[in-house]
């Protein structure tokens, strides 16, 4: 089942915990986000099974333990998010949203030059 709606904030955090750990148990994930968030178990427990419901994350109840993983990829979910945000407060327009990223925060050289590369390569599939 693909998720029906984009992760809140606090789904994003136990998403980022999933991308960076791969498959995890509830515990372990609380383990991770108590730290950041102050998150207790039972709220973690709470959200990943709203999550499993979403379609954000999938559930192997093969164990006792319950495991859990992202359902879709970091970069499918940052895809879709940015696709939502882009239509929604930039009215489709891809170059006002990266002036205003870039205006926003200061890309390091290592990121200006992946932006470099990526609009050279944009240009030249162009030809």
């Amino acid at each position: 089942m693909a998720a029906k709606t984009n992760p809140t904030a606090s789904e994003l955090a136990i998403l980022s915990v999933l991308w960076r750990r791969g498959p995890s148990t509830v515990r372990e994930i609380h383990t991770e986000c108590e730290g950041e968030h102050g998150t207790g178990y039972t709220s973690v427990l709470k959200l990943m099974q709203i999550m499993t419901e979403k379609g954000l994350v999938k559930r192997d109840e093969k164990e006792r333990a319950h495991v859990y993983r992202a359902a879709l990829k970091q970069e499918a979910t940052q895809k879709r998010m940015v696709g939502d945000l882009l239509d929604r407060v930039f009215g489709g327009s891809a170059a006002q949203l990266a002036m205003r990223a870039l205006s926003t925060r200061k890309a390091s050289r290592e990121e200006i030059a992946q932006i470099r590369e990526l609009l050279d390569r944009m240009e030249g599939e162009k030809k």
